[in-house]
């Protein structure tokens, strides 16, 4: 494996190390359906490592990403931060996380965290989560919205539409 040494990674995380736990990882996925393995090991804030495979099913749907069985894991631990995040697929083409598994890592990990994606050929590429999922919907992102009273906007919205559907009453002229 080739170390990774990107100047705006953290030089605390061990990407060679994580790199490693990747492939091992992969090597147990479930995929006899896409026979495309992925393995994933991600760091959290405490400095443990957690590891996760890809787990195919026949009703395609109950599908799980190596990602979210790798944060699944760490969750299940008392993890809740997270510093870096590697996947790795046995693809002469690197394989960035899917649309669902870039939701679940923008839930846990900051915009500038390193992603990063390796191969059987050394090759790696890294993102940030904010390249890979920018304006992502987040729990930062609910927490500046702002709140309406549902009843309230209900009860406006089913006037408005009375009025449009029956005219304006006497009333209202």
């Amino acid at each position: 494996m080739v170390t990774m040494s990107f100047h705006l990674m953290n030089t605390s995380i061990d990407w060679a190390l994580l790199q490693q736990q990747a492939r091992a990882a992969s090597e147990q996925a479930y995929a006899p359906y896409s026979h495309f393995p992925v393995g994933v090991a991600i760091q959290a804030g405490s400095g443990k490592i957690y590891t996760g495979c890809n787990v195919e099913n026949a009703s395609y749907g109950g599908t799980i990403c190596a990602e979210r069985n790798a944060i699944a894991a760490a969750i299940v631990a008392g993890e809740r931060e997270f510093q870096a995040l590697v996947v790795f697929t046995p693809q002469e083409r690197l394989t960035p996380p899917c649309g669902m598994c870039r939701q679940v890592i923008a839930e846990f990990f900051t915009p500038e965290s390193p992603i990063a994606s390796c191969n059987h050929l050394a090759q790696i590429q890294q993102w940030s989560v904010g390249e890979l999922l920018p304006s992502a919907f987040t729990p930062l992102y609910l927490a500046q919205s702002a709140k309406v009273e549902t009843r309230k906007l209900f009860d406006a919205t089913s006037a408005t539409e009375a009025t449009e559907a029956t005219g304006p009453t006497e009333s209202s002229n």
